[in-house]
């Protein structure tokens, strides 16, 4: 029997059409697919960097906190040592003694200074609220009220930074 339907043969090549259509975005979602894999394995990747960044600072910050000091102590040994001398010398004269005291806490300012710190002495100077603290007032003929007159403990500071204020007398007006 023959076909004398009009539409069969646009039925076909319809069909046709439409089959290399489907072929095509089946092949389009396959590529996606693939496309898409290798993304999600990409930012896989990318955060477990991440992660292994953050964990290897986080312990490079560990160690620097645990060894922030190194270079304090290394530079305090030497005092240490000295300590240790002038401790293990039995008898001596008095002078010996308080010259390696003195040569000791030279060592010791000195290793302080390199660190940053210094020493706050302010005879003479005005009384610095921000750096100083009065203790007592005193009586000193020529010199000017509110001036420091002696010091009872030295203050420090470390880069410019208060650690401690001195104690100080000051003149009385």
């Amino acid at each position: 029997m023959q076909n004398n339907d009009p539409q069969a043969p646009e039925q076909g090549r319809e069909t046709a059409g439409q089959a290399e259509d489907l072929a095509a975005l089946q092949s389009r979602i396959v590529e996606l697919e693939a496309s898409n894999a290798e993304l999600r394995e990409s930012v896989l990747r990318e955060r477990a960097d991440l992660e292994n960044q953050r964990r290897r600072l986080q312990r490079d910050l560990e160690q620097a906190r645990r060894f922030a000091n190194e270079k304090l102590l290394n530079d305090l040994l030497p005092v240490y040592d000295s300590l240790e001398r002038g401790l293990a010398v039995e008898g001596g004269d008095v002078a010996a003694i308080r010259e390696g005291i003195s040569l000791t806490l030279k060592a010791l300012l000195k290793v302080a200074e390199a660190n940053g710190m210094a020493q706050v002495d302010p005879v003479g100077q005005p009384l610095d609220p921000e750096r100083h603290h009065a203790v007592s007032m005193v009586a000193a003929p020529g010199k000017a009220p509110g001036t420091v007159v002696s010091v009872l403990q030295k203050g420090y500071v470390l880069n410019d930074r208060l650690l401690r204020p001195a104690l100080v007398a000051v003149a009385q007006e």
